[in-house]
């Protein structure tokens, strides 16, 4: 028996289209649970007194903040997509290699666009 060949050059492989969003979807996921304490706290910390409030808000206007908003705009709408995607994929709809290649690109499109719709609210002022 002869072994198998060894590819250790992990950035030289070309992953599908599938594959990308999938991981994405998995990756949005963990973000959105990570931010779930964090979220808690806040929301918590905001309901004690004005001053609280207005130090909940300040924070999450900074720039730190809003960039911690937005990476949570594009995880809800990556996961969201990628996860109707997957629903859609398990109950037959879009096994297709072509169909699924469009709705993967799709997954990933539409989360970045949402997270520009998302930005524009953020950063727009007011």
């Amino acid at each position: 028996m002869t072994p198998r060949p060894v590819f250790f050059e992990l950035h030289r492989i070309a992953l599908p289209i599938g594959a990308i969003a999938s991981f994405l979807h998995r990756v949005s996921g963990v973000l959105l649970v990570l931010a779930i304490p964090p979220a808690a706290f806040w929301f918590e910390r905001s309901l004690v007194s004005a001053q609280a409030f207005d130090s909940a808000r300040a924070a999450l206007g900074s720039w730190p903040g809003r960039l911690a908003l937005l990476a949570l705009a594009w995880a809800l709408g990556h996961h969201l997509l990628a996860g109707i995607r997957h629903l859609l994929m398990d109950a037959g709809a879009g096994t297709h290699l072509r169909t699924a290649r469009r709705s993967a690109a799709f997954a990933i499109a539409g989360g970045a666009i949402l997270a520009a719709c998302a930005a524009l609210l953020i950063w727009w002022p007011r």
